[in-house]
């Protein structure tokens, strides 16, 4: 009974190291849209890498011809989907999303968080993206309110699920 277990063992782990030896990598896409093509070439940082369906966009800051922090927020989100469309993704196929908010002390994070959720809130209507929101004292890009990295799967945002049911409402003590 042992050898014919052990026996049975080997043969999956030699056919598992079989396949794996005979399919394919995936390919490592290295894109930049229009206009972000320098951080590549004088930074040496790709602004989005695609491997396979996996797509992930390295920091854009918050910034453009905005002048408000929501105005910078909404030319980031803009800036977010041009970097997926370059990979063939689109904002429902986001999955992530970590944001870098300049802030002093907790108080203030929360203040400036408020337009980063008024503008999430719009692009994501539902199925939201896992979402780590973090505090910091600076950027590298000057004047920067928010930096945001990302990744998507695409295609993920075709028929998504949820199931999360909405809290109860809180009891009046």
């Amino acid at each position: 009974m042992r050898t014919c277990l052990l026996l049975g063992l080997l043969g999956t782990l030699a056919a598992t190291a079989a396949n794996a030896q005979t399919a394919p990598a995936p390919t490592r896409e290295h894109l930049a849209p229009s206009g972000w093509e320098d951080s590549y070439h004088d930074f040496h940082y790709t602004p989005v890498v695609k491997i396979g369906d996996r797509v992930i966009v390295s920091g854009i800051p918050a910034g453009g011809p905005g002048k408000t922090d929501e105005e910078k927020i909404r030319w980031m989100f803009g800036q977010l989907k041009a970097h997926l469309e370059k990979a063939g993704a689109a904002l429902e196929d986001v999955v992530e999303i970590t944001s870098f908010h300049v802030a002093a002390g907790h108080d203030d994070f929360r203040k400036k968080v408020e337009p980063m959720l008024k503008v999430h809130h719009e692009v994501f209507r539902d199925h939201y993206p896992a979402w780590t929101a973090v505090g910091t004292t600076a950027l590298f890009s000057k004047g920067a309110p928010v930096e945001m990295r990302a990744e998507a799967i695409i295609g993920s945002g075709k028929a998504p699920k949820a199931d999360i049911p909405k809290p109860a409402p809180a009891k009046d003590e």
